[in-house]
């Protein structure tokens, strides 16, 4: 029987303390500024989150490219050559075409590697969402659960990743034509904060708006309380784009009262959800009730 390797891509937002501790590898992106490639590390090799952010607050857009075919060769090469089968979960098809140019390379690939595997899982979710989804299936690996098995268990939790996500504004995203919405949402933001899910089919779109910072941040503790599933047993995930320690502490003391987590678990928005995100979102993640809303049915 071959091992089992989880994957997933800088997308995943995981940073390098849970990378290890689930033994987990991820297929890089690229961060493009004036027109120079920089690979998005999720461990911040090539810059500071501070850098990155303090780009974007003076204005100037990042832009970003999918996983590349080269750097899916190396990666899944990497680990068939060693004998593993392989499960990359990939960010929402929605936000990136990443997985379908995984799913092209891994099957030109197999013709050379006879009786080894590679799933290429759309998680329906970016950022943490799709990072927890890949602690998931490590997880599952580590309590000695099969291929199939795996593959079924993470395609069957998609849908129970609920994110709760604010921005202090939408821009990034739209330039980006990252996020989803109807046009009477986007009337009139003045003031207000949105809060952020991704829909059962992977979108990423604004559900409400709320005044205010510090009640975009009660809202999103409220929120995921509203959906999570066993909280005292339960973990939830945080990832920021460099907002202060002063508001980070606020969050956090707010999921203690509201939801009073087993553990709350801190990461950073990397380069590639950072630069369609912008400075200073927060978003906490956690599995709980299924995720039933549609943008599409509401537009």
């Amino acid at each position: 029987m071959r091992n089992i390797k989880i994957l997933t891509d800088s997308c995943s937002d995981l940073n390098g303390e849970l990378l290890e501790k689930y033994n987990i590898d991820y297929a890089r992106m690229n961060t493009v500024r004036d027109g120079v490639e920089t690979e998005a590390s999720l461990t911040w090799e090539h810059y500071s989150p501070k850098e990155l952010y303090d780009i974007m607050r003076g204005g100037n857009r990042i832009t970003t490219t999918q996983v590349p075919a080269p750097e899916f060769m190396r990666i899944f090469t990497k680990y068939l050559e060693e004998g593993f089968d392989i499960i990359y979960i990939g960010c929402s098809l929605k936000q990136s075409g990443s997985v379908n140019t995984g799913r092209i390379v891994a099957n030109g690939l197999l013709k050379n590697f006879p009786g080894a595997r590679i799933e290429c899982i759309d998680a329906k979710r970016a950022s943490l969402g799709e990072g927890i989804l890949a602690i998931y299936a490590a997880e599952c690996l580590q309590a000695g659960d099969d291929y199939d098995t795996i593959v079924s268990k993470v395609l069957g939790k998609r849908n129970n990743v609920n994110q709760f996500v604010t921005v202090n504004t939408l821009e990034w995203l739209r330039k980006a034509g990252r996020v989803k919405g109807s046009a009477a949402f986007f009337g009139n933001l003045m003031g207000v904060k949105p809060i952020l899910i991704a829909d059962a089919d992977g979108e990423q779109t604004p559900i409400k708006k709320v005044k205010g910072r510090a009640v975009s941040f009660t809202t999103l503790a409220d929120s995921l309380n509203e959906v999570i599933d066993n909280p005292s047993e339960a973990t939830v995930y945080v990832a920021h784009a460099d907002i202060t320690d002063a508001e980070l502490e606020v969050l956090k003391k707010l999921i203690k009262e509201k939801i009073n987590p087993k553990e709350i678990v801190i990461s950073y928005i990397g380069p590639i959800i950072g630069a369609s995100i912008g400075p200073d979102a927060v978003g906490i993640w956690g599995f709980g009730k299924e995720v039933t809303y549609r943008i599409s049915e509401v537009n």
